[in-house]
């Protein structure tokens, strides 16, 4: 049986709540519990970060930096999985897991991306962020695969309470398929973009491209600005830390919110090992922690207890966190832990040229582009896969690194590389994949990591439904360009390893029914329900929409339900 918080000691370490992880989801879970009144301890396994000091590369400019932002060859040589993260290089290497810092077993290849750091992955996520349509929660079910147990209407106002504080620039668009939200003023699409706006419009009737929506602040409130936030600045350094506050991250955000309570403690280098369980009670007592540095282990004790450590090691953590009762992880007892992980489908991109337009130009690095919701399969199956898929494009004037690859010297070359190059478009797609069973994360029998823990196992890999949907992307995407007046279209099936996409989500999926699920419609474990998983473990499909908003809008439901059961003394 495990620990008890009436041992001796044990008071100077129990709270009312622990939180496992600061990032999206877990900054949102300490957010809402310590202003509903708790005592929260907030655990990461990673270093402190302060927003907004601790951002070393954020105002740095190309000529500061040794390789001029670029990665040395031996990083690269000795990083083979996460050197292939767009957002991996020099300025922003310190906020990325190496690969030798936490191995894992691939069985499937698989790239696991992880930020260990207080803030964890918001501070270098990509930030877009669409509410989920009634389609993502009815559609498995549809589609005779296992269903959502909560509607788009039960997480509605949830979404739109998120919104308020993290701020999401957008357009009121009027689409079932893609709903509305709190938004703060749009981004601006450019010339290039209206054009192809307004002919794949023309041409495809149903096919509605609108600007992308993302979490920055366009136009701060006070809310905003009470926290030290202002308006986004058009860098697009995103990824080294925003000292402006501008994009949504738990470190200028959701955690600053917890913290102005007075409520907040947060424990970074904190490994979680295990949650505890009290055979006795049938509630977890706490967790299990191993220092990063000294490998002293700690206990902490709570009445209820977040595990939102991101996916994958949130299933890591629970299956580790075994007992009598649960000897193959806390909450499996139908085996299911682990189990129907899935991710978004990224393979497939096009590019292509538009001519004319040499006379327009835009100004500053927008951080979204024009976006395509689902057109395929979203009210009823008419293709030969499975679900569908989104397209995120963008148009540009080729002036970024001319002359890194262009051959030339002297004034000549120079005054020919300083002006803007021809139009060009990237366009790129983000299919939903369909969970299966035998898509699983498991515990390495005889490897453990630097802490005593077992390595994590990722059997994780694509379908023939997913190569359908690829080739339907590339063909649908060809002819819309085409249609639109592109030139030069060349399609490409990076067939890229899953989790690159950086969207895994499954292994502790919510359900009805125990037997087919691990944790109920407010995210507690069906048979440890002071337990709680909001984070991308607890979603039992992908949608086609971007997950972040989801999770964060999952989070904060969950959390008041839970601090409602503890006042009804249900927890």
């Amino acid at each position: 049986m495990a620990s008890h918080p009436t041992t001796p000691g044990a008071r100077t370490h129990t709270y009312d709540a622990i939180v496992i992880g600061s990032g999206i989801s877990g900054g949102w879970a300490a957010k809402e519990l310590c202003e509903l009144g708790l005592r929260t301890l907030v655990l990461e396994r990673g270093r402190d970060v302060q927003h907004p000091g601790d951002y070393p590369t954020a105002l740095a400019n190309p000529w500061d930096m040794p390789h001029r932002g670029r990665l040395p060859h031996e990083v690269v040589r000795a990083n083979p999985i996460v050197k292939r993260c767009y957002a991996f290089d020099e300025a922003t290497a310190h906020f990325f897991v190496k690969d030798a810092e936490h191995p894992y077993v691939q069985e499937k290849p698989f790239d696991w991306i992880r930020g260990y750091q207080v803030g964890g992955k918001s501070l270098i996520w990509a930030r877009q962020t669409q509410r989920w349509s009634r389609f993502e929660f009815e559609g498995p079910a549809r589609d005779g695969l296992a269903g959502w147990p909560i509607a788009y209407d039960d997480l509605a106002p949830w979404y739109a309470h998120v919104e308020r504080l993290a701020g999401i620039s957008g357009n009121r668009d009027g689409l079932e398929e893609l709903p509305d939200g709190e938004f703060q003023p749009p981004w601006e699409m450019n010339e290039v973009e209206r054009v192809l706006q307004s002919r794949i419009g023309a041409a495809f009737p149903g096919r509605r491209v609108v600007q992308g929506r993302c979490a920055h602040l366009t136009a701060p409130a006070a809310q905003h600005l009470a926290l030290g936030r202002s308006q986004c600045q058009a860098r697009h350094l995103c990824y080294r830390g925003c000292p402006f506050g501008a994009y949504f991250s738990s470190n200028s955000a959701t955690l600053p919110a917890a913290a102005q309570t007075g409520r907040l403690t947060v424990r970074p280098h904190s490994v979680v090992e295990s949650i505890l369980h009290d055979d006795a009670t049938g509630r977890a007592a706490g967790v299990r922690v191993v220092d990063a540095h000294s490998r002293q282990v700690t206990e902490f004790f709570a009445r209820v207890i977040f595990v939102n450590a991101s996916c994958l090691n949130t299933n890591l953590i629970l299956l580790n966190s075994r007992s009598k009762r649960f000897p193959g992880g806390l909450g499996n007892d139908h085996g299911l832990l682990g189990r129907y992980i899935a991710f978004h489908n990224y393979r497939g991109s096009l590019t292509a040229e538009m001519e004319g337009f040499g006379g327009s130009y835009y100004s500053g690095r927008r951080p979204t582009m024009p976006m395509m919701p689902s057109f395929r399969n979203v009210r009823r199956q008419e293709t030969d896969f499975q679900r569908g898929y989104m397209v995120f494009f963008t148009a540009y004037r080729r002036d970024w690194n001319r002359g890194v690859d262009e051959p030339g010297v002297g004034a000549g070359f120079k005054e020919r590389i300083a002006r803007p190059g021809p139009w060009e478009i990237f366009m790129m797609m983000q299919g939903e994949t369909v969970p299966r069973h035998e898509h699983h994360v498991r515990l390495a029998e005889d490897r453990r990591d630097a802490w005593g823990i077992p390595q994590l196992v990722t059997s994780v890999g694509y379908t023939p439904n997913d190569d359908h949907m690829v080739r339907d992307f590339l063909a649908q995407g060809e002819e819309m360009l085409a249609r639109a007046g592109a030139k030069r279209i060349h399609g490409t099936d990076d067939h890229r390893n899953p989790g690159l996409d950086i969207h895994e989500m499954g292994g502790a999926r919510m359900g009805r029914e125990p037997r087919h699920s691990v944790v109920n419609a407010t995210n507690q474990l069906h048979a440890c329900p002071n337990v709680f998983v909001t984070d991308g473990a607890c979603m039992p499909s992908t949608g086609v929409q971007n997950p972040s908003l989801t999770y964060m809008a999952l989070t904060a439901r969950a959390a008041h339900h839970a601090v409602a059961e503890l006042k009804k003394g249900s927890l």
